[in-house]
């Protein structure tokens, strides 16, 4: 096994083990780095979540997820700007610079894509000096055009960075993840754009299979099973200066019914294989 040092598995890799037992099997694979979600660190506390992690050495490099900021309904956009602000807060007691945020899809019975593309700008306009306060810099992330209807209406990095390029980079950037879009024929010029205004707030690692399985959501594969050529997107990002962590985030049924440390020591020789 080469270096490892860059390696960030994401909790949602290894779903079927529990924060505990995260922490324990990547102290035990030499792995110093996670990315967390709300809803498990919620249930276990976000206070005792840090203290394990901190316990055992290991750093959080993002946490999933804020957003969902297209809703027409003033109550409802309220607690979505709420939840965000108490999203920022955790981010910040787990010790992360990272928010990552999924944008949200168009509104019931609307097709106006460019205004709910405007109503995630208005929201980042409340939320950016908050998150500035704490720390925190939230990195919109283009999700795949196949979720753009009911997940995420920012489905490229030019649609993310001419949103984020409205505010400063410290507070709001960008997510570079090859699964969304590793199709993309400008993905290397959008990457280079990020780099180059410092937006590149996180790099995440997952490979396209096909067929897509029936839930679209948990169709990510691991490394090397599919169709991105993971060396050629971190060589792009590289080449922009970023040197932060890169995190393997997959969700893959597959995956989560097998022993957790079989996964991992998958995951971490995938990741030297095809990354490295």
């Amino acid at each position: 096994m080469t270096d490892l040092s860059r390696l960030s598995i994401n909790q949602e890799t290894i779903k079927q083990w529990s924060l505990p037992e995260l922490a324990e099997g990547c102290v035990k694979a030499g792995i110093d780095k996670v990315g967390l979600w709300r809803a498990p660190v919620q249930e276990y506390g976000v206070e005792r979540t840090a203290q394990l992690l901190t316990d055992a050495g290991i750093s959080v490099t993002s946490l999933c997820r804020g957003g969902f900021f297209t809703a027409l309904d003033p109550a409802e956009r309220a607690r979505a700007l709420d939840d965000n602000r108490a999203a920022i807060d955790e981010a910040a007691a787990l010790s992360t610079d990272t928010l990552v945020l999924v944008s949200g899809g168009l509104p019931a019975g609307s097709r106006d894509l460019p205004g709910a593309r405007e109503r995630i700008a208005e929201a980042l306009a409340e939320l950016g000096p908050h998150a500035q306060e704490q720390g925190v810099r939230l990195a919109i992330e283009p999700l795949h055009p196949m979720f753009a209807s009911d997940r995420c209406v920012v489905s490229t990095l030019s649609q993310a960075l001419d949103i984020a390029e409205r505010f400063p980079a410290e507070q709001v950037g960008v997510v570079v993840d090859t699964y969304h879009i590793w199709w993309d024929d400008q993905a290397a010029a959008q990457i280079a754009r990020a780099g180059a205004g410092g937006r590149i707030h996180s790099f995440q690692l997952a490979d396209w299979i096909t067929p897509l399985p029936a839930g679209v959501l948990v169709g990510r594969g691991q490394l090397g099973d599919g169709s991105i050529d993971f060396r050629a997107f971190r060589e792009r990002v590289e080449a922009t200066g970023f040197t932060g962590p890169i995190e393997v985030e997959i969700f893959n049924e597959g995956l989560w019914a097998r022993d957790g440390a079989e996964v991992l020591a998958e995951v971490a020789a995938r990741y030297v294989e095809h990354a490295c």
